[in-house]
């Protein structure tokens, strides 16, 4: 008589995991089936993402090569190249050696919009606020307001942005150019007292102090036709090696942004 009930009781544990089977199979087995899908998608989008990466390094390399061998026309193409075909680090970059050659042939608009261009082509803050800072200059050697230029350089100031103290100092310029002497005095009075500001920052804001109790600094132009250089290079974040300005040959960037 046992057996009997536990030959029952094994048909009715048989009969439960039968229906449990063909209740849950389907699902586990379409779970997997997306697990597979999305992992053969993430394989395939990083391939692609690598691939491009290297075409972009070679395309750059090449605008490089160009510009070194003085054919700024052959370097340009390159450069497009590398912005159709490469992630954000290179876009930046990439925009930035187009914005040197626009600058280089005196077309400053194009210069100013192919930098804002990359300030907004990656989230990395080394390469997109070099290029906002590098296009503040130049828009300060327009007819632009004192507003616009503020605008583009206030949100550059931020604690935690790599280039804050070159963007107070700038600003600082900025109204000392566009008549607000007391506000910019006091702006490079603090920059020249800040004991985390770069030394050459510092310094600077302390000449320019001087220059302002003095009264030689009634003619501001002089004083920021090094700001707006096409040469110059904003000082380097803490911690960082100096960023090269567009013009150099920055070193290739990781194969994702």
């Amino acid at each position: 008589m046992v057996d009997v009930f536990e030959q029952v009781e094994e048909e009715l544990r048989s009969d439960r995991y039968k229906r449990l089977a063909r209740t849950w199979l389907p699902v586990v087995g379409g779970v997997l089936l997306i697990a597979l899908i999305a992992a053969l998608s993430w394989w395939g989008w990083d391939s692609w993402q690598t691939s491009k990466a290297d075409k972009a390094s070679v395309a750059y390399e090449r605008g490089l090569e160009s510009l070194t061998a003085g054919n700024p026309i052959g370097a340009d193409a390159a450069f497009v190249q590398a912005i159709n075909e490469g992630n954000g680090a290179y876009k930046a970059l990439a925009l930035q050696q187009r914005a040197q050659i626009a600058l280089d042939a005196n077309r400053i608009p194009d210069a100013i919009a192919l930098l804002d261009e990359a300030a907004d082509a990656t989230r990395d803050p080394i390469l997109s606020d070099f290029a906002s800072l590098k296009a503040a200059w130049l828009v300060m050697d327009t007819s632009v307001t004192l507003a616009d230029i503020e605008a583009r350089l206030e949100p550059l100031t931020g604690d935690k942005r790599p280039y804050r103290y070159d963007a107070r100092e700038t600003l600082a310029m900025a109204r000392l150019q566009h008549g607000k002497t007391a506000e910019a005095r006091q702006a490079l009075v603090l920059l020249k007292n800040d004991i985390d500001a770069p030394e050459a920052v510092g310094q600077r804001a302390g000449v320019i102090v001087e220059a302002i109790d003095s009264g030689a600094a009634d003619n501001i132009r002089n004083t920021t036709d090094l700001m707006s250089s096409p040469t110059a290079a904003p000082t380097a974040p803490q911690g960082q090696a100096p960023t090269p300005a567009p013009a150099s040959a920055p070193q290739a960037p990781p194969a994702s942004q």
